[in-house]
């Protein structure tokens, strides 16, 4: 139900169930879950990539099997969980859930006919597993007016409403471009700019300032950052002493 590569730091984790337009049933989701928790303790990689085979990205929960909430709530907080950045390459349709794994996705490129929708309400539900992933990527009154009216749109639209970074003809490839380059720089400072991003989201300014300050002195004091800054003046391409631990 996915397939699992890697090439240098990045790992590429691929939606491979096309005859169901890769919709998400129970066992696909643990894998998924598995997947993303084992290339987060992963020390190799670097970077992960979401991918999708077949002509959908992911058309949702699968209707025709019986939910199982633990582990749809634990593949909906990955973003919260992980401290990896996660690139989402998109092409045709994410709808509902397949809209929140994009949500939680830290960068999303998507394809011109990619298309999302958050359909839940179509069929008498209400996407309370993904909202606030996507209110997160989008704001509240957006994710809102998706939720209430089931509405699709386009990636210029996603665009704009700030669920999609960047358009590509070819959005795979132009991920796994800006995941080999994301993926040179420091762990230490990766990990712990996620942590800050989780930590501060919907806090105070005051708050957000001693996390702000936690994060700092920590980078500060860290291998990573002595040999950044060594390379940066050596004019050189640093070696990251958390890669050799």
């Amino acid at each position: 139900m996915i397939d699992l590569s890697q090439n240098a730091r990045v790992r590429t984790i691929t939606l491979n169930r096309p005859e169901k337009r890769n919709a998400l049933n129970p066992e696909m989701c643990r894998r998924l879950v598995d997947a993303f928790d084992e290339a987060d303790a992963d020390i190799p990689v670097g970077v992960i990539v979401l991918a999708a085979n077949g002509p959908a990205f992911c058309s949702g929960m699968d209707l025709s099997e019986p939910a199982e909430v633990d582990i749809h709530e634990r593949l909906f907080t990955i973003i919260h969980r992980i401290r990896k950045p996660v690139i989402a390459a998109v092409h045709g349709a994410a709808l509902a859930g397949g809209m929140g794994l994009v949500a939680n996705a830290h960068i999303v490129v998507a394809r011109p006919d990619a298309h999302f929708a958050l359909t839940e309400i179509r069929v008498g539900l209400w996407p309370a597993l993904i909202f606030r992933a996507v209110e997160a990527a989008i704001g509240e009154r957006r994710a809102v007016e998706l939720s209430l009216t089931g509405r699709g749109f386009n990636a210029a639209d996603g665009l704009a409403y700030g669920l999609v970074t960047e358009v590509a003809d070819d959005p795979l490839l132009r991920a796994q471009e800006l995941a080999a380059k994301i993926a040179d720089f420091s762990p230490v400072a990766l990990a712990h700019g996620l942590e800050y991003v989780h930590r501060t989201r919907g806090t105070d300014w005051e708050q957000a300032g001693r996390v702000a300050g936690e994060v700092r002195d920590l980078l500060s004091a860290s291998a990573d950052f002595k040999e950044g800054s060594r390379a940066f003046l050596e004019k050189r391409q640093p070696s990251w002493p958390s890669l050799r631990d």
